[in-house]
């Protein structure tokens, strides 16, 4: 899977990874599923989010707990 709308800036949350450079970052997308909130309860909640932002932050955080490396300037 390509992580191609997970994206890290310093001028944006600090360098925190972000969901296609917007404020919301990819922890707080886990956070949300790990609460119970399904996607679509995500999504009406951020309506700059889709499906697809969804999938790879889970992804990403999936890497993370891995300890796996995914270069974002890929």
């Amino acid at each position: 899977m390509q992580l191609d709308r997970i994206t890290v800036n310093p001028t944006v949350m600090g360098g925190k990874p972000c969901v296609r450079n917007m404020r919301i970052t990819v922890s707080l997308v886990i956070n949300l599923v790990a609460s119970g909130m399904s996607h679509r309860e995500i999504m009406d909640e951020y309506p700059d989010l889709e499906e697809e932002d969804i999938r790879q932050c889970l992804y990403y955080g999936s890497l993370a707990a891995n300890e796996e490396y995914y270069d974002l300037a890929k």
